[in-house]
């Protein structure tokens, strides 16, 4: 046992140490590399976060409708009230890189399909990348089939145009912005036809929320933290309390007491906070973190006198890289899916496909080399991060999927990707970073991906059943 903990440390010394090692070699380099460095290290902070206290979006919508545990969906909210808290300071600072996206029943819509997609590879989107570095196949399968399923999902047209209104079509043709060899996918003319009409809200920006707060500060707290974010979490919380826990904490307390009142209510709220240390901690921290990487990415583009890595490809030779707008991905926030996109159609641009021929690639994010490619290093610092930890905690090990997890983890990674582009995010980008940022949009999402959680659970009871009733008849 002594020799397999000396091991595992080692082998984290040696994961730790490569990274190190490439952030050197890429500060080397040019200082510009400077920016792609400080995403390796935050998603390495959040892969040992998510794995410390098993963040997972999947996993909260499985424990509370198959086994109604709310420890995970707790944490969650937590999360959310403590960057929304931190947001606030970054927004009154003008620190802040959040912006909304388009409001829509889209992110309801996607956020179904996300959550069924999510449940059935039993890990969402930030919760596939940690337990990669746990050593789950099922979870490298996930993410293909993420990465893959948006990569030929925003590319394919033909007879998938003519599924579309033709009000979208309409309004896509006259987007002059947008070149007419760009607008070749089902999904450019949904992008253009329909996404990019949609508003953009940010609630310390409406008349509503200036009209009662006024124009000073105070607005960011009103709007973005208490409205959006915190008093929804705390509605969300007291339902989860009422329907989940209340009936057996309050059994109890009369039990032991004989009688209860309000004190007794709030000693049950707090009991569901702080039943699991460790995942409330974890939101906490992970809420916090969030916040302190936007300020890191502000300082990088204040510090090199850009809002995009594109622009500093440019500078370094590396055009090719970068969309017909000089972009490349580069959410300045923590976000997942648009980079494992990238990967997946830089391996078919690599086998002759045509991926730069839309929106998505050609116009918006661009297609780096994998190496240079900012967003795609989050996502790997990720992987390393959780690895480390789970090596010190002495819960890595590789496990191949087999029989139905390969479907499992294929099918659910397809349907996340699938939803995560409906959505323009996944749970993190669609869901987590615009709630505690300041856009209701993000609760369209979330309120889709619960629905969708819970018919995947749903799902799977059914399947389990049906399976377990034919071995039993064939016993």
């Amino acid at each position: 046992m002594e020799n397999i903990e000396k091991r595992n440390q080692v082998w984290a010394f040696i994961v730790t140490g490569i990274l190190i090692l490439i952030s050197l070699l890429y500060y080397k380099v040019n200082v510009y590399y400077m920016y792609l460095i400080v995403y390796i290290w935050f998603g390495f902070a959040y892969g040992m976060m998510l794995q410390y206290g098993r963040f997972c979006m999947a996993s909260a919508s499985r424990d509370l409708f198959a086994a109604g545990v709310p420890r995970m969906a707790v944490g969650i909210l937590i999360a959310l009230i403590f960057f929304s808290l931190v947001g606030v300071v970054l927004s009154i600072t003008n620190m802040s890189t959040f912006h909304p996206g388009p409001l829509g029943f889209h992110e309801l819509i996607g956020g179904v399909i996300f959550g069924i997609g999510m449940v059935l590879a039993g890990g969402c989107a930030s919760g596939s990348l940690y337990k990669i570095g746990e050593g789950n196949g099922t979870s490298i399968l996930s993410i293909i089939g993420i990465a893959f399923g948006q990569a030929i999902f925003v590319d394919i047209g033909g007879v998938f145009n003519k599924l579309m209104p033709q009000s979208w079509m309409d309004k896509a043709e006259a987007t002059r912005w947008i070149p007419a060899d760009k607008m070749t996918a089902w999904f450019d003319h949904y992008l253009a036809g329909y996404v990019f009409h949609q508003p953009q809200i940010l609630l310390s920006e409406t008349k509503a929320i200036k009209s009662l707060a006024g124009e000073g500060n105070i607005r960011y707290f009103i709007g973005d933290s208490l409205i959006n974010t915190i008093i929804p979490a705390a509605i969300v919380l007291l339902l989860i309390y009422y329907f989940y826990t209340r009936k057996g904490f309050i059994k109890k307390r009369r039990k032991k007491k004989g009688s209860t009142g309000f004190s007794d209510e709030l000693a049950g709220i707090w009991n569901i906070i702080t039943a699991s240390q460790r995942t409330t901690f974890m939101g906490v921290l992970i809420g916090i973190t969030a916040g302190i990487h936007i300020l890191a990415m502000k300082g990088m583009q204040l510090r090199f006198g850009v809002n995009n890595f594109g622009q500093l490809l440019t500078r370094m030779g590396h055009g090719v890289d970068v969309s017909i707008t000089g972009k490349v991905f580069d959410p300045g926030y923590w976000y997942i899916t648009t980079q494992e996109a990238q990967f997946a159609g830089w391996i078919m641009e690599k086998l002759g496909w045509n991926v730069r021929d839309n929106v998505f690639f050609g116009v918006m994010n661009g297609l780096p080399e994998l190496w240079r490619n900012p967003a795609l290093w989050m996502s790997i610092g990720i992987i390393f991060g959780a690895m480390v930890m789970a090596l010190l905690k002495k819960e890595f090990k590789f496990k191949l999927p087999k029989g139905e997890l390969i479907i499992w983890g294929l099918g659910g990674g397809l349907l996340m990707g699938v939803g995560a582009r409906v959505a323009l995010g996944c749970n993190i980008g669609a869901f987590f970073i615009r709630v505690a940022g300041g856009d209701p949009g993000g609760w369209l999402f979330g309120m889709g991906m619960v629905l969708g959680g819970y018919a995947g659970v749903k799902f799977f009871n059914w399947w389990t059943e049906r399976k377990m009733a034919k071995e039993m008849e064939a016993f």
